[in-house]
């Protein structure tokens, strides 16, 4: 099983955090996994897109990053903006997405979700994407 791991770097320590909770449940499971960086959030679909375009084999994605409150609304377009990408694409196109771009209001919301000893919102997106694959599997074979 391969799984493309695609991590926005905005908050450092913070995608550090999520990407160490996923790459603990992906290597539990067995996975190959494939890591790639952008610079925030709205880029993420973009690169999950370009992988299905280019055919290159991926049986899940596994979307990382955080978002945190501002004093502008730019926070609620990043938010809703990423959040509807990755669901068209999972729905669109049949696609295995654990979503892990935390939304939060403050940076210590943000630690807690990020750490793997706390809410590990890394690994649990990486444990939805490993099931969706499971499910559709499941169910492509009926």
């Amino acid at each position: 099983m391969k799984i493309l791991v695609i991590e926005a770097r905005y908050y450092e320590s913070i995608s550090e955090d999520l990407l160490k909770g996923a790459l603990a449940k992906l290597q539990a499971a067995g996975a190959e996994i494939v890591k790639v960086n952008v610079p925030g959030a709205l880029e993420i679909p973009h690169v999950i897109s370009y992988a299905e375009k280019a055919k290159s084999g991926y049986d899940g994605y596994v979307a990382l990053g955080c978002v945190i409150r501002g004093e502008t609304t730019h926070y609620d377009y990043v938010c809703e903006e990423s959040a509807r990408a990755l669901m068209d694409l999972a729905v669109n196109h049949q696609l295995a997405i654990g979503n892990g771009i935390i939304t939060v209001e403050n940076e210590a919301q943000a630690i807690a979700r990020s750490k793997p000893d706390q809410k590990d919102k890394g690994g649990f997106a990486a444990s939805a994407c490993l099931r969706m694959i499971q499910l559709r599997d499941e169910l492509n074979k009926t």
